[in-house]
């Protein structure tokens, strides 16, 4: 019995892997650099009082959001451990999850926008470049956090049409204080910052949401220069926002030279095949 999990910094989607098909459900993210060992573990005593046969679970294969260190893998692998005390625990970032979900064994560009955004080469089996993360504040471009993070600053320094800032406001009734609070004064503001890029789905056949989103998967693109000496492989996309947000991606893409293979909404199906074929 195999438990495969792959965890953004949003939401975590496990499955019990005994067939293709699998028995799915889903729990908060659980980044170990945003979310305390305690949570962490009281969320995992969840999963597996929520599972079937958790105790016949064999091997965990655990694909996270800031699982991408040695330091990160061992501290998940220690809570995986205590709450499934019979299985052995595989923990690897979810940069590698995405890869083997989208790739299989073949080699590709691959990136993820989710919540945050990451991009790495990945040579069939390894990943075999990948530029350092700055994470939701210095860095995460064309993520949903960035999305929200603009119309964000937009609507708080009235730099919105008037009729998008309206529906801003309906959606989201909030003083400006109020938004500050919650962003500054509140746990996880990169979850907080993301949630808006709803609001950009919603209306993103709007002028200014389409400059929005041109700007923000422009500037996630423009990290393909890092990987240049294999811009001939195929650039595959995973993640919520990608399947939110697919044809602005490919206006994008096309205009700045690139074509996308594939993009991959959920990772999890095509992970537990992995493990399982």
């Amino acid at each position: 019995m195999i438990l495969i999990a792959d965890s953004g910094s949003t939401k975590t989607r496990w499955a019990l892997a005994h067939d293709v098909a699998g028995s799915m459900l889903t729990t908060q993210g659980l980044n170990p650099h945003l979310t305390d060992a305690d949570t962490i573990s009281r969320v995992l005593q969840d999963v597996c009082a929520a599972l079937p046969s958790s105790a016949a679970v064999e091997t965990i294969h655990f694909y996270g959001a800031g699982c991408g260190t040695a330091e990160s893998q061992c501290h998940m692998s220690q809570l995986l451990g205590r709450a499934f005390p019979a299985a052995h625990c595989w923990v690897e970032g979810d940069m590698l999850g995405a890869c083997r979900a989208a790739c299989g064994a073949n080699p590709g560009l691959v990136g993820i926008l989710g919540t945050g955004s990451n991009l790495c080469y990945f040579d069939g089996h390894r990943i075999a470049l990948q530029r350092f993360s700055t994470g939701y504040i210095l860095g995460d471009e064309g993520s949903g956090n960035h999305i929200g993070r603009q119309l964000l600053k937009d609507a708080l320094e009235d730099r919105m049409p008037h009729d998008i800032s309206l529906a801003f406001h309906q959606a989201y009734p909030l003083s400006n204080n109020e938004f500050i609070s919650r962003l500054y004064s509140q746990p996880y503001p990169n979850r907080f910052l993301a949630s808006f890029a709803s609001f950009a789905a919603q209306h993103q056949q709007h002028p200014y949401i389409e400059q929005v989103l041109n700007d923000c998967f422009g500037a996630f693109l423009e990290g393909l220069d890092f990987y240049k000496a294999y811009r001939h492989l195929p650039l595959h996309l995973v993640g919520g926002i990608t399947h939110s947000f697919q044809s602005q991606l490919r206006h994008v893409a096309q205009a700045m030279g690139y074509s996308i293979a594939s993009m991959v909404a959920d990772p999890l199906p095509s992970l537990v095949r992995y493990h399982l074929l």
